[in-house]
C-alpha cells in the first residue's frame, strides 16, 4: 500500500514538472518584451536594459529555466551573495526556513515563488489566493447542481425506459457533451440576461460580492452565481444523466433485484434501498473527475460572465501580456487537477485492493 502511494505521488511530481517545463517553453517563444511591457513604449534603452537585468532576461534560456524551477520548488538552492543570479532575496522568498547553510550558500524551505505581475507589481501568489475562492465556489456549485439534477433525471429515464422522457434525456446528454463551454456561456447569457432579463432579473456580468452604487457597503449577490454555475454544469450534467441511467438499468437487471421483486417488495423500496446505492459508484467516479476538469472550461465562463475568479484573471493577463500571472495561474490549475486525480486514485486503492495490484 505504501509503495503504491509513493508511486502515485512521484508520478504527480513528474507530471507537474512536465507542465512547468511546457509552460516555460511556450511563454518564452512569445514575441513580446517583458521589459517594454513594464516600462511602456516610450522608454529609453538604459531603462529597458536595467529591467531586463533585474528580471534575469539577459541570461541564457537554460539558466532562466533552472532559476524558474528553483523558484517553483519548495526546497531550493540560493546564494547569499547579492550579486549572484540565485541570490536569496527576502522580499521574494519570505517566509523561508534555512535547512542547510554554508559560508556563501544555503538550502531553504519556502512556498513556491511565482514571480510578480508586470502590471500591478503584486505577487502572483497573492493574486491567485484572492481569486481562487471565487473559482472554487463556482466549480463546487456547478458540480453539485450537475450531480443532484443528473442523478434524479437519470433514474427517471431508467424507470421510464424507451419513453419520450428517456429519449429526450439521451438527446440532451449527447447535446450537452458536445456543447463548448464558451458557446454555451454566450448563448445562455444572451437568452436569460439580455432577451429575458426583464423577467428573470439576472445580470449578464457580476461577482459574488458587489459594492452598491453609493459605496455604502459590500453585498452578497447570489443571483450572479446562477448563470455561470448553470453554464458550467451543463457538460457534467449530461455525463451524470447518461451514467445514472445506464448504471440503474444495469442494476435493475441483476438477479437480486428480480428476487426482491418476486418476494413482493414494493418497487419504490427495491429502487431506493437496493438499486440506487449500487448504481451510484460510476457516478461518483465521474463527478470526482469532472470537478477537476471544470477548471479547464471555467476560464471562458468566468470571463464572459465577469466572474472575478482565476479564469477571469488568466484572460485579462493574456490581453495585457502579463506573463507571470498567466504562467502562475496555469500551473495552479494544473496542480489542482493533479491533486484531485491523485486523491481519487488513492481512494480507489484504499477501497479496492485490485487497483493496487494493477
Amino acid at each position: 500500500m505504501a509503495n503504491y502511494f509513493i508511486k502515485r505521488i512521484l508520478y504527480a511530481i513528474l507530471i507537474l514538472w512536465g507542465v512547468a517545463s511546457l509552460v516555460f517553453i511556450l511563454f518564452n517563444v512569445i514575441p513580446a518584451d517583458p521589459a517594454r511591457m513594464i516600462m511602456g513604449q516610450r522608454s529609453d534603452v538604459a531603462s529597458l536594459e536595467a529591467i531586463r537585468k533585474d528580471l534575469g532576461l539577459n541570461r541564457s534560456k537554460g539558466l532562466q529555466y533552472v532559476k524558474y524551477l528553483n523558484d517553483l520548488s519548495p526546497i531550493s538552492y540560493h546564494s547569499l551573495d547579492s550579486t549572484n543570479y540565485f541570490y536569496l532575496d527576502p522580499s521574494k522568498y519570505a517566509p523561508y526556513t534555512t535547512l542547510i547553510k554554508t559560508q556563501n550558500k544555503s538550502l531553504v524551505l519556502k512556498p513556491p515563488y511565482l514571480r510578480r505581475s508586470y502590471q500591478s507589481k503584486q505577487k502572483v501568489t497573492s493574486i491567485i489566493l484572492e481569486t481562487i475562492p471565487n473559482t472554487f465556489i463556482l466549480a463546487f456549485i456547478s458540480i453539485v447542481f450537475a450531480s443532484l439534477v443528473g442523478i434524479f433525471l437519470g433514474i427517471l429515464a431508467a424507470i421510464f425506459k424507451d419513453s419520450l422522457f428517456d429519449r429526450l434525456s439521451i438527446f440532451f446528454s449527447a447535446f450537452g457533451m458536445s456543447l463548448p463551454s464558451f458557446f454555451a456561456a454566450i448563448l445562455i447569457g444572451w437568452i436569460f440576461a439580455f432577451v429575458l432579463g426583464e423577467y428573470t432579473g439576472l445580470n449578464l456580468t457580476g461577482n459574488l460580492y458587489e459594492i452598491d452604487d453609493f459605496g455604502r457597503g459590500v453585498h452578497l449577490r447570489l443571483k450572479n452565481l446562477i448563470l455561470p454555475a448553470f453554464t458550467l454544469g451543463i457538460r457534467p450534467l449530461a455525463i451524470v444523466i447518461q451514467l445514472s441511467r445506464n448504471s440503474m438499468l444495469d442494476v435493475l437487471s441483476q438477479d437480486y433485484i428480480r428476487t426482491a421483486r418476486a418476494k413482493g417488495l414494493k418497487f419504490s423500496r427495491v429502487l431506493f434501498k437496493h438499486a440506487l446505492r449500487n448504481s451510484l459508484n460510476p457516478v461518483i467516479t465521474a463527478v470526482s473527475g469532472w470537478f477537476a476538469s471544470l477548471m479547464a472550461g471555467i476560464v471562458f465562463v468566468e470571463y464572459i460572465f465577469g466572474w472575478k475568479g482565476l479564469g477571469y484573471v488568466i484572460v485579462d493577463a493574456l490581453n495585457k501580456y502579463d506573463l507571470p500571472v498567466v504562467m502562475g495561474s496555469v500551473l495552479t490549475i494544473a496542480l489542482i487537477f493533479i491533486i484531485i486525480n491523485v486523491l481519487v486514485d488513492l481512494t480507489y486503492a484504499m477501497l479496492d485492493p485490485r487497483v493496487r495490484l494493477q
